[in-house]
């Protein structure tokens, strides 16, 4: 494991077995990105990612 995989793993581990929505993740990212600004363009490019994932453009 990479050392930047390590909060994925802790993720996985501590939260694996939970459902959420998409919605709810949403505004997790909404959350984070308010109290650590700095980090807007990766989650920005994450969610746009995800947002895209079956886009045959992409």
């Amino acid at each position: 494991m990479y050392y930047t995989d390590r909060g994925i793993e802790e993720l996985n581990q501590r939260r694996g077995d939970e459902e959420v929505t998409l919605a709810w993740l949403a505004d997790r990212l909404i959350e984070f990105t308010d109290v650590h600004p700095e980090f807007e363009v990766p989650i920005e490019r994450l969610a746009t990612w995800l947002a895209r994932l079956d886009d045959p453009e992409d």
